[in-house]
């Protein structure tokens, strides 16, 4: 059974202003989505499903989904703030969405097989797609093992200013033991660092291993997601800005011993549009991938 790829892009609508301003950064106007898909087919996924807001189904339809159609099945399904479990409701001065690990539940009735979740706005590499596409083909039947892609710090920094990223830890077989989100990640003298919750600097090593929201998992996480949402909601229901992220929920498991989770490295280098300046670093490096015929000129 081949796995499938979910794509989160429920935020799109907010952050690009409307999917007319979609940006096209590759040669023939193709998105950073385009080029996940493309690399997600070969790698090995069957099918795509993306999550988006209900507000922009037909322009997604028209102007996304259309394209893939002759390429990979796809599917669409709908985060919205009162998807919740049965006796909870939203309050109604919430308009933040509930986070990222909600945008992965609303994914439950339409996914039986492995899947991975990306993000719709970074560009994550082949490499990545291969190595996470071979990871979930051989975890059809199984529970409670899971993956990430860790990517190597070094290669995730921006040009024009610092990044958060989840440096992850790791035990001796490569399985997750921690994640923590750091802020303020930079290259300074030669040397990555950041500035911890003491305000000292730490240096790490180049290749120490981030997560960038490239993550494999069986379908029993749903059920995982919807019990620990309901603690969640009863903890967070007051706060109107906290969410449900997928790293909190791994965290919970992983640290329960519910579950464990490899962590495969990648040689690819992650970039995506961070700051405003970095959209043009980002064409130069399509371009670059398309010269050097990683890429077709025009993807579909």
């Amino acid at each position: 059974m081949k796995p499938t790829l979910f794509v989160l892009a429920a935020g799109m609508g907010s952050r690009y202003g409307g999917l007319k301003q979609l940006d096209g950064l590759g040669p023939n106007g193709e998105t950073i989505m385009d080029y996940s898909i493309y690399d997600a087919i070969r790698g090995g996924f069957g099918k795509v499903v993306f999550v988006i807001r209900k507000d922009f189904e037909a322009d997604f339809r028209d102007k996304i989904l259309s394209k893939y159609k002759d390429h990979i099945p796809a599917e669409l399904v709908f985060q919205s703030l009162d998807s919740l479990p049965e006796g909870f409701t939203c309050p109604p001065d919430r308009v933040k969405p509930w986070g990222t690990n909600h945008a992965v539940l609303m994914g439950k009735e339409v996914i039986h097989e492995p899947f991975a979740v990306i993000n719709a706005d970074d560009f994550y590499g082949r490499h990545s797609f291969a190595v996470l596409g071979e990871a979930l083909t051989h975890m059809t039947g199984k529970q409670n093992d899971y993956c990430m892609v860790g990517y190597r710090v070094g290669n995730t920094l921006s040009e024009s200013g610092t990044v958060a990223r989840g440096i992850c830890g790791t035990d001796k077989d490569g399985y997750l033991t921690t994640v923590v989100e750091r802020t303020a990640i930079e290259r300074v003298d030669g040397k990555v660092s950041f500035t911890d919750e003491n305000g000292q600097v730490v240096t790490i090593d180049d290749n120490t291993p981030v997560s960038m929201n490239m993550w494999g998992f069986t379908p029993d996480y749903f059920e995982y997601s919807e019990e620990y949402f309901k603690e969640f909601l009863k903890e967070n229901r007051d706060n109107l800005k906290s969410e449900y992220f997928i790293p909190l929920m791994v965290n919970k498991l992983v640290t329960d011993g519910t579950v464990r989770v490899k962590v495969l490295d990648t040689t690819s280098k992650w970039f995506g549009v961070t700051y405003a300046e970095d959209r043009q670093s980002v064409v130069d490096k399509i371009q670059a991938l398309v010269d050097a015929g990683e890429y077709p000129r025009k993807l579909f």
